[in-house]
């Protein structure tokens, strides 16, 4: 309600909109509250009817009458980026474990060994690697950014590879000797 609404009013004005609130309120939780448990379950229904009557509050001017149909789209919203919200902590949660999960020691190994490998490579069989699995081109997109055709791009990429994997089995092999001696000491 404007400004100037409630200064003509006086306090009338408010009286006026907590009597319509109260009223729609009154004629419309149960069935709001019903809606939301159909959807998402009892656990978060009262949060969601909570904040979908503190919005029809605060924008009491766009409630149209009959309300329900509209508390029930503002129940849909609320309840749609509660779930989206959820998916995103569930997304952090699931990353954050990832990166505790496992030995990071071993994870940064592996990563400077691909790094180290792709060193010893021709510089076109890096920009292939890079494309694909940096990048997340498919073949066809990659072969458009080289200027070849798809299928050279792929026998380029399958020839890539195999070298990749040599030179880090090169490079892994004193490693490995390493490692086994190490266990054998202990």
């Amino acid at each position: 309600m404007s400004e100037e609404h409630i200064r003509d009013r006086g306090g009338e004005a408010v009286t006026d909109d907590s009597q319509r609130f109260t009223s729609m309120y009154d004629e419309c939780r149960q069935r709001v509250w019903a809606y939301v448990v159909s959807r998402a379950g009892r656990q978060v229904a009262d949060e969601v009817v909570s904040e979908t009557f503190a919005i029809a509050w605060r924008r009491l001017d766009d409630v149209p009458d009959p309300a329900l149909p509209w508390l029930l789209g503002v129940a849909r919203n609320v309840l749609r980026d509660n779930i989206r919200a959820e998916v995103r902590r569930e997304a952090l949660s699931a990353e954050l474990r990832a990166w505790t999960e496992g030995d990071v020691a071993e994870q940064v190994t592996e990563r400077l060994s691909v790094l180290d490998a792709l060193t010893g490579l021709p510089e076109d069989d890096r920009e292939i690697l890079i494309l694909t699995a940096w990048q997340g081109l498919s073949p066809r997109q990659a072969a458009h950014v080289i200027g070849c055709s798809p299928a050279t791009f792929r026998v380029r990429l399958h020839r890539a590879r195999k070298r990749l994997k040599q030179e880090m089995e090169t490079a892994a092999s004193p490693r490995i000797r390493v490692r086994n001696l190490s266990e054998e000491m202990s």
